[in-house]
């Protein structure tokens, strides 16, 4: 039995610096304890990394017209793989993502403080800390603090957008639209689901190092970013249009802090989110740009600043 099952679709292992990184984040994915893995997909060396790397391979994912694999099947093999490990939560994670042993304890106390207070339905998410790795890493005894380390030292903390991984109970997200991975949009919604069904929304930063390996778009055409792609519209169009798509990791709900679910403090960012969420349930009937305009007025930005200095 196995606490965690954790599912991916990794990109081809064609691109020897997209093949190391994969191979970086899967391999420290198997050595979590209690934590199952999946790689879901039919690219190009996936069958035999997974084989290699020791995980579970699921080569039957269902992909849109480009080829792009669909997050509701990816959900659906998951969820179904699950029911036979007996795992308890889910999690999908992008396939460049490093995670270490502080990852498996944030899951467990996230879900212990919640059944305490008699609530079943969360999702746990986070920051990143984008880092430089051109080479295999070295799992030999004591990596995850040397490693810890090194990622200090580069101090390059994502800004708070979209999620790399939603961890949740299999209660949750029963009916995922056919989202393209690996294109923007669907992470943010991921985001408003949880808030428009009155989950626990839980940003774990505070306690847990989640590392991005940093990567070009050569993958993509034109090497141009997701959110320049054609997949990406569809996304936004399934996802119910741009205001589901502004979430962000600014409205979660709980943030986890030595062991303890708390508030999020108020900052700049969240007062304005606040702001911008309040006159959007409001104005519902405005257009989105003339809703931006009045949320976030540059003039207002130095003043409101200087409140939460």
């Amino acid at each position: 039995m196995s606490l965690i099952t954790l599912f991916s679709a990794p990109k081809p292992f064609t691109n020897p610096h997209i093949a190391i990184i994969q191979r970086n984040a899967i391999k420290s994915w198997a050595l979590l304890p209690d934590v199952e893995v999946i790689l879901l997909g039919e690219e190009t060396g996936l069958a035999e990394a997974a084989s290699e790397l020791g995980v579970k391979h699921i080569p039957n994912v269902r992909c849109n017209e480009s080829g792009t694999p669909l997050i509701s099947s990816m959900f659906q093999l998951a969820r179904d793989a699950s029911q036979r490990s007996n795992s308890d939560l889910l999690c999908i994670i992008n396939a460049d993502m490093i995670l270490m042993s502080d990852f498996v304890e944030a899951a467990m106390e996230s879900r212990s403080l919640l059944m305490d207070k008699r609530q079943q339905n969360f999702v746990l998410l986070s920051q990143r800390w984008d880092f430089e790795i051109a080479s295999p890493l070295d799992f030999a005894e004591g990596w995850e603090s040397g490693l810890r380390e090194s990622v200090r030292k580069q101090n390059q903390l994502h800004r708070p957008a979209g999620s790399d991984f939603f961890l949740f109970p299999k209660s949750c997200y029963t009916d995922i639209p056919d989202f393209a991975i690996g294109r923007a949009g669907w992470d943010n919604w991921m985001i408003y689901k949880a808030r428009k069904e009155k989950w626990s929304v839980i940003d774990c930063m505070p306690s847990v190092m989640i590392i991005h390996q940093n990567h070009d778009y050569g993958h993509l055409p034109g090497g141009k970013p997701h959110y320049e792609h054609p997949d990406t519209d569809e996304n936004i169009r399934l996802a119910g249009g741009q205001a589901n798509i502004r979430y962000t990791i600014l409205d979660s709900t709980h943030q986890l802090v030595n062991g303890k679910l708390v508030r999020p403090k108020m900052s700049y960012l969240r007062f304005m989110r606040g702001v911008e969420l309040c006159l959007r349930a409001v104005f519902f009937f405005l257009p989105e740009r003339m809703i931006e305009n009045v949320a976030r007025p540059k003039r207002w930005k130095k003043r409101i600043q200087k409140l939460f200095k």
